[in-house]
């Protein structure tokens, strides 16, 4: 939060123009299928995993959406149920596997993100619009709360991060997240259901990811199977960025909307600038090594305490 802050200071004092609710609210839906999709990857961490599939599945059931409605001519609520579906199941099975074989999420993950950006360009190799006109009002729709429109993106987001604190703070499911990170071992021990916690875990995460690529069709209108390259890793960075330690058993959903934040205001104050947009990268990455260095400090004390 200080670090947010500082940026934000920092932003508007050289650009006046950034004091706008306006930009503040941009933050938010330019930034809300990053959010979705890092809602599933703190859990995922939370437990000490990784999910390299999570950009993959926002291309695929982006483009799936966007075939279904326009060139399959479904209903836009039924094609987004079956992007839900095909998002969760796709989550679920990379759980099974790590959970049935014992084999490290990265491998099993970096497979899934094949299968799904693979399978995102075998739907549709092109860019496809979506054209339904229940589909553009939604896309279109706003709310007005005084200075700022606030679209359905932005909803879409908070009510996914208010479900991820939900689940994390006050579900069995969510202390179960946080002992699979603490010591797995230990939580096998204590009689905790490791095994299925660990699924539920992927599939929330491939949830995650599929509405984060439903999300995406509404920002832009269209479907891409090419859309969010890398996404993956900006995920990451915002769940880490957030205080999510990268170890697992530590962390809060309500950090990896602080990471969004200040990965949105770094985006931002670089438009700003007039440079190119590969400098969000390096001054995400600079701010990354930041935290983990931090976390490495600050975990140093507790290590000798135990």
């Amino acid at each position: 939060m200080v670090v947010f802050a500082l940026l934000y200071i920092i932003a508007a004092a050289q650009f006046p123009a950034f004091r706008r609710p306006a930009i503040f609210g941009n933050f938010f839906s330019d930034n809300a299928f990053l959010g979705v999709a890092a809602v599933g990857m703190t859990f995922v961490i939370l437990s000490g995993g990784i999910d390299l599939s999570v950009g993959a599945i926002v291309g695929m059931t982006s483009i799936l959406v966007a075939v279904l409605i326009q060139n399959r001519h479904f209903s836009p609520l039924l094609a987004v149920a079956v992007a839900l579906v095909i998002g969760t199941t796709l989550g679920a099975g990379m759980g099974a596997v790590i959970r049935y074989f014992k084999l490290p999420p990265f491998l099993v993950t970096l497979a899934g993100m094949f299968l799904a950006r693979g399978s995102g360009f075998l739907i549709s190799v092109e860019s496809v619009p979506i054209k339904d006109a229940s589909y553009a009002r939604l896309s279109e729709w706003s709310l007005s709360l005084g200075p700022v429109d606030v679209p359905a993106t932005t909803f879409i987001f908070v009510a996914v991060l208010l479900l991820g604190i939900a689940l994390a703070h006050g579900t069995k499911f969510g202390r179960n997240v946080y002992a699979l990170g603490g010591d797995d071992d230990a939580a096998n021990l204590m009689g905790l259901p490791v095994g299925p916690t660990r699924l539920r875990i992927y599939a929330f995460s491939g949830f995650c990811s599929a509405l984060a690529g439903v999300v995406y069709t509404i920002y832009s209108a269209s479907g891409n199977a090419s859309a969010a390259n890398g996404l993956e890793l900006d995920a990451i960075a915002s769940v880490v960025i957030g205080g999510t330690l990268l170890t697992g058993g530590v962390g809060y959903v309500a950090g990896t909307l602080m990471g969004v934040l200040i990965f949105g205001i770094i985006q931002t104050y670089i438009t700003f600038l007039n440079l190119s947009s590969w400098w969000t990268k390096i001054a995400v990455g600079v701010l990354l090594l930041f935290f983990v260095l931090i976390q490495k400090v600050l975990a140093r004390p507790a290590a000798r305490t135990s």
